[in-house]
């Protein structure tokens, strides 16, 4: 799960495997996989930070650091 924050500065956690887009216009939006949108206060580039570690953290992205391989950087 993530942390994020409400626009009135509430904040709450959010589980970011619903997740299927993030959308800056200009307040980030979420939208989630069942269509539902959440505005919050993070910009878009620390909110797909904030995935990408989530996703790391429970082993459905991992960094490669060993020459020749993909990597994925954070």
């Amino acid at each position: 799960m993530i942390c994020l924050t409400r626009l009135n500065g509430e904040s709450f956690w959010f589980n970011a495997l619903y997740i299927e887009q993030v959308q800056s216009h200009p307040d980030t939006t979420i939208t989630t996989t069942k269509g539902r949108k959440f505005v919050v206060k993070e910009p878009e580039e620390a909110v797909i930070k904030s995935i990408r570690q989530f996703y790391q953290k429970i082993g459905l992205l991992r960094i490669v650091d060993k020459a020749g391989e993909d990597s994925f950087e954070t």
